[in-house]
């Protein structure tokens, strides 16, 4: 998402995203001390990215002018996909097994709290004109049809040509390829990008790769159980 903004910004020119690192494009405000300073810093238009839950941000932001995307993924695979981060990270507790590591997960005992909850709290802006919800089922369905949402949403109209280099330069390889993009400029008292690559595999679904059987339906379960009062539906339900 931060790839496809930066690129939509620049209307599909990628020199900003081949000379200029990802987080310093789009600050993170989970950042303590340099997020907050990049922030200041950023000419308006700003693009700012975070993984806060929703009752972390001020009650300013709901009433202003601000346009939020939220980009959520399968809680299957954003599991898989954290204990992998978990085993290259400085500031995430190593799992000692990926069966306790799921616990951990369905309870909420992970960076930036419960995925259910998390969910749950933005959705209660889907009604907003200024809202958008994007998965990252959708980017990888339906690529250049996400892409072209995006702009209408943030009313950039791009041709057709632009809209080519959009996709293309923020598709999985193009960014795995891009120093700018892939994350191995984090600094390394935060991850480990010597040993381990921050872009695994870019796909959907991976966790039919790592989970049981007995796992799926226990977390299937959860699921319907925590879900079952939110009216929004997802692409992953139909696995459920």
């Amino acid at each position: 998402m931060m790839e496809i903004l930066s690129l939509i910004h620049t209307s599909g020119d990628f020199t900003w995203c081949r000379e200029v690192p990802n987080f310093i494009r789009i600050p993170w405000l989970d950042v303590s001390g340099t997020g907050e300073k990049l922030v200041d810093e950023c000419e308006s238009p700003r693009f700012l990215a975070s993984h806060l839950p929703i009752q972390c941000f001020p009650k300013s932001l709901f009433s202003s002018k601000a346009k939020i995307i939220y980009t959520a993924r399968s809680p299957k695979d954003v599991l898989v996909s954290l204990y992998h981060f978990a085993y290259m990270s400085y500031v995430v507790k190593k799992p000692n097994s990926f069966d306790e590591f799921m616990e951990d997960f369905l309870q909420g005992r992970v960076p930036f709290g419960s995925w259910f909850d998390h969910i749950k709290g933005w959705m209660q802006m889907k009604d907003n004109k200024n809202f958008l919800l994007v998965t990252y089922e959708d980017l990888i369905e339906d690529h250049r049809g996400t892409i072209k949402k995006i702009c209408t949403f943030l009313e950039k109209e791009l041709e057709e040509q632009v809209i080519d280099l959009v996709v293309k330069n923020s598709s999985f390889n193009s960014m795995k390829n891009n120093n700018m993009s892939n994350n191995s400029l984090v600094p390394d008292y935060i991850i480990d990008t010597k040993n381990n690559h921050f872009m695994r595999k870019g796909i959907t679904g991976d966790w039919k790769n790592h989970f049981t059987q007995k796992q799926m339906e226990h977390m299937n379960v959860i699921y319907r159980e925590k879900m079952k009062d939110l009216d929004v539906k997802f692409s992953w339900d139909e696995c459920l």
